[in-house]
C-alpha cells in the first residue's frame, strides 16, 4: 500500500472518530437532559459499535502491515504474542 492509500485510510479513521466523539457528546447531553434511559442505551450501543468498527479497521491495518513485516524480520513469535494480548483486551 502506498503512502497515499495510508493517508486516505488514516483520514477516514479520523473522520469516524470525530463522528463517535459527536455521538458521545450527544449521549452526555441526553443524560444531562434526563432523556429516556432506553434511548440513551441505544445511543451507547451505537457508539460502542462504531468504536468496534474503528478497532477492527486498525486490526486489519496492523495485521496487513506490521505483522507481515515482523514475520519477514523473523520476529513472528513476539508479534503474535503481542497481537493475542491486544485481541484479548479488545474483546473484553
Amino acid at each position: 500500500m502506498d503512502r497515499e492509500d495510508r493517508e486516505e485510510k488514516k483520514n477516514k479513521l479520523v473522520q469516524r472518530l470525530k463522528r463517535i466523539e459527536g455521538q458521545v457528546r450527544g449521549i452526555q447531553r441526553m443524560v444531562d437532559d434526563d432523556k429516556y434511559c432506553v434511548d440513551i442505551l441505544i445511543q451507547v450501543a451505537a457508539a460502542r459499535a462504531a468504536l468496534n468498527q474503528v478497532g477492527l479497521a486498525l486490526f486489519e491495518g496492523h495485521t496487513r502491515h506490521c505483522i507481515i513485516n515482523a514475520v519477514k524480520q523473523e520476529r513472528s513469535d513476539e508479534v503474535i504474542d503481542e497481537l493475542m494480548d491486544v485481541i484479548m483486551r479488545f474483546i473484553k
